[in-house]
Order: structure tokens, then sequence, then C-alpha cells
């Protein structure tokens, strides 16, 4: 195999696949110096000071001083200018869009709700609606742990589990500011998830979050599997466990009353993430996702990519995919909110990657996201959705997120995805429940690490054992069994509660 990757005949620069010796041939002819580490960057010519820098035949830096042919080529010597930050882009809107793919027929082994929604997982769950009221919550859902009480569930094989969504707000912010507009759109869209089969939402009383409040504006109504009550009407911690206990009971025999049927796989709405990316991540997992995302919106479902501040750079990229001129327009105009967002707060765009994504190749943010964006395939970019909003396009949409991974991945599930593509290059140990995650590593060094972790093995792809399209086949079909009830590594080790966690917008007062 050549011991680098060359992505485009234009690029500035070419990948390791493995370490490189000094003295390693390169594409361009010249050869290596000193030691490259494997999935970092190797100059395959000079580059005079300000040169941009290509990689995917886009522009990921500029050379901070002279590099020659053969160097190194990192954050010693690669970086970003102000002015490259802040330079108007060639949006091009809906330059590069592509018919619609040929509609296509799969299934999966799904759970059909009374009102038509299909679900991968069944739960009950139990809301905190503040901070104050975790505790309770916490420990309503502990009494029915199949960890702790192996046979609390034992009458009710087709419940998932019983699992406690707490999260640090709530209280102290402005009971009309855009934090709370947000807390209270996520808390609903979990409330209405398919993944839900019944859903205790527990307040203390005196928040900002009220309860009453909250089910107002998010047009809910307390029912048989939607219960909510406070702590300071139930008589303190006790009583309050103990009724909470009691009204799980009782929904429990009717989110029993469930069986798994054949549903198109239209109905599958995945998360796209990514963390502890590395220089990998935009040869390997992320492309080869990519490839799976094409074929689900060929059978109807749908993706969510999101991260805004990790695809900035390189939304150019899907702007010219957008199937209006106001879907992308949308899109700029998030990464313009951000812009001033990280400005106010005294930090900006650049502020990434993070040490773990430097040590595995990554420089600039710019590069980066050129890797990120490629978890979304090739397919038009449907519409662009403001954090938990409800999607409800097919195909390819985005969401705007911050880039941390449990905040954007709440985010999603709470628009209505019911799985979690992963992929990481650093080692990652996530789930999302009631959502099931799937992660993918990069390369096989990692995988090898951290095989209790990862579900799919993209370093194939480095290995030279398998291609894009067919690793990108080999994800599809795994979506499908994991939507059909396979457990997923995450679930097997009980991950997904403590990853619940909201995206906190505005002053803490």
């Amino acid at each position: 195999m050549d011991q680098v990757f060359l992505l485009h005949p234009d690029d500035d620069v070419a990948i390791a696949r493995q370490q490189l010796l000094g003295g390693t041939r390169l594409p361009s002819g010249a050869n290596s110096r000193g030691l490259i580490p494997p999935g970092h960057k190797v100059a395959l010519r000079d580059l005079v000071a300000g040169h941009a820098v290509r990689r995917y035949n886009q522009v990921i830096g500029y050379a901070l001083h002279d590099i020659g042919a053969g160097e190194h080529v990192h954050v010693h010597n690669l970086g970003l200018r102000d002015d490259s930050l802040n330079t108007d882009r060639d949006y091009a809107f809906c330059a590069d869009l592509q018919p619609e793919p040929r509609r296509q027929d799969a299934y999966f082994q799904g759970i059909v709700r009374p009102d038509g929604r299909v679900a991968t997982r069944n739960y009950i769950a139990v809301l905190s609606t503040v901070n104050c009221s975790a505790t309770v919550a916490r420990a309503i859902a502990d009494h029915f742990s199949r960890r702790h009480h192996p046979q609390a569930l034992a009458d009710f094989p087709q419940v998932d589990g019983v699992i406690a969504l707490t999260h640090g707000s709530g209280c102290g912010m402005d009971g009309e500011g855009d934090g709370l507009r947000v807390l209270e759109r996520t808390l609903a869209g979990y409330a209405r998830h398919a993944n839900l089969g019944g859903v205790l939402v527990v307040g203390l009383g005196c928040e900002a979050n009220q309860v009453d409040v909250w089910l107002q504006r998010s047009h809910l109504a307390d029912g048989p599997l939607l219960r909510t009550f406070n702590i300071q009407d139930s008589g303190g911690t006790t009583q309050t466990i103990e009724r909470g206990i009691a009204l799980v009971q009782h929904m429990l025999p009717v989110a029993n009353a469930v069986s798994r049927q054949p549903c198109s796989a239209s109905h599958i709405m995945v998360g796209l993430q990514c963390g502890g990316s590395d220089g990998y991540s935009g040869i390997s997992a992320n492309p080869a996702l990519g490839a799976a995302v094409d074929r689900l919106v060929a059978h109807g479902g749908t993706a969510i990519l999101s991260e805004t501040p990790e695809i900035y750079g390189a939304e150019h990229l899907l702007t010219r995919r957008a199937v209006r001129v106001e879907v992308g327009q949308k899109l700029v105009q998030r990464i313009r909110w951000w812009e001033n967002y990280t400005r106010i707060n005294g930090g900006k765009m650049d502020n990434n990657p993070s040490p773990g994504n430097k040590n595995g190749g990554l420089t600039t943010i710019f590069e980066k996201s050129l890797g990120a964006v490629a978890k979304g395939g090739t397919t038009n970019l449907q519409a662009v959705y403001e954090y938990a909003e409800p999607v409800t396009a097919n195909g390819f949409v985005f969401m705007d997120t911050p880039g941390y991974d449990p905040v954007s991945a709440t985010g999603q599930v709470a628009g209505g995805a019911n799985l979690i593509c992963f992929t990481t290059g650093r080692g990652s140990a996530y789930g999302c429940a009631p959502a099931p995650s799937l992660k993918l590593s990069t390369n096989s060094a990692l995988y090898q690490r951290q095989k209790d972790d990862i579900d799919i093995n993209c370093g194939e792809v480095i290995d030279g054992q398998i291609d894009i399209d067919a690793m990108g086949q080999l994800i599809f079909e795994t979506i499908l069994e994991t939507a059909s009830g396979k457990a997923t590594r995450s679930e097997s080790h009980g991950y997904g509660q403590n990853e619940f966690v909201p995206w906190q917008l505005g002053a803490v007062m």
C-alpha cells in the first residue's frame, strides 16, 4: 500500500497512513524529512510563508513561515489568519443540486405507536424540569434499574428500561428568554419522542421552568403515559419518590404491550456526530458514514448533520447543495449568529480542534470541518433547523447545535432522531438514551484499544481491506439491525442517561 493518502491531485499535503520515517518517497517526488506521525500531514512541495495550504482541494490554513517539501505540517507552521475567518465565502446557493436519488425499499423491525410514529427502542423516562428535582428523578428510575434490581422489570420484557434524564438548568434564567425556550423545546421533544413509551416529569415547584407553563407552551397535556407533578406538592423527597414509582408502575403494563413489526427504513432518523476526531476522520469513518447516509436518504430516511462550530469553514459545501436559496441562507445566518456569540463571550470560531484532535493530526477548524461535513454524504440539503426543533423533512438536513457532542446529540434526539451514529478517531465512551448510539472508529489501532466501546471499525478503509462504498453498505446494514433492537456497545454498558445535556443558552442569574 502507499504510505500516504493524496486526497486530491492539487493538494499541498498528503496524510501519513502510518508513521513515516525520514526519506519516505512522496507522490510529488520529494522525500519526507524526519518522523511524521500517523494521520498527520506532510508537505508535498515547498510552501512559502503566507501560502494557502490545501487539503481536499480546499484551503485548510496558511503557512506561518516557509515550509520545505517533505516537512511535517502542523500547528508549528500552519494556522489561520483573522481575515480568513471573516472572509465572505462563495456560498453559490443551490449550485450543486443533484437529482433526487431513486427510491429504494428496505425494512427493519420497529415499534409502531398508536399514532403512527415508529420507534427503535421502548423506554419509560423520568424527566426533571430543573436541577433541583434531579436527585428525585434518578431515585425513581433507580428503583427499576436492571443492574441494581435485576427482577424489577422481569414482567415487562418489551420495556428497554426506565431512565432518568436530568440536567443542571431550569432556574436562574430569564423566564421569557431564549435559554428557557430552548430548554422547553428540548424537554417537549423528549416527551413526544417515539422511543419513549411513557414519560414522568418531576419538578420542584418554584423554578423558572414551571410544569404547567411548559405543558401549555409545548401543547402537551397530562395523560396516562405523560404524568407531571412537583416535589413541593407531594410531601417532600420520600413521598415524591414513592409517588413517582407508583406512577411508573401504572405505565409499565401499557408500555410493555408492544411488539416489533416490519417498518420502512423511511422511519429511521439518524443524528450524525463526530468526537475525538483525527487526521483519518475525513478519509475513513466520516465519508463511509456519508455513504451510509446516501443509502438511508435513498430509502426515504432522514439524517441530521449538526455541530455548527465544526462545519465552520466548510459551510459553503452545504449551501451549494441547498434545495432552495432560503435554506442555504438560514445556514449562513446561523454561522453569523455563532460568530457574534463567540465574540461577545471573548472567543472566536477557531477555538477548535481540541488537544486530542491536534494530537491526531488535525491543525485548524477548517481542516476539521472539511472532514466533518463528509458525514452528510452527497445528497441535497433539504432543511435547516434550530436547536431541538422538530425535524419534519425527510432526507439530509442540518440542525444548529454546539460542537460539544452530548449537547449536540441531545438536540438531535429532541428533534426526533431515533438513532445516533458517532465517528471517533481518538476514542469515545458515549451513549444517548433513548436513542441507540453506534460508534465508528476511524483507525484500527483505536478499535483494538477500545473494542469494548466501538461498534464498527472503519479503520479497515485505512488498512486497504475495504473501500468507502462497501463500508457505507456495512454501516447502513448495521443501522437497520440496531433499529430492529440489536444492542449497541454503549447500551450494553448502560450509557445514555448522564449524556442528556440540553444546551444552556444565556446568562445564569
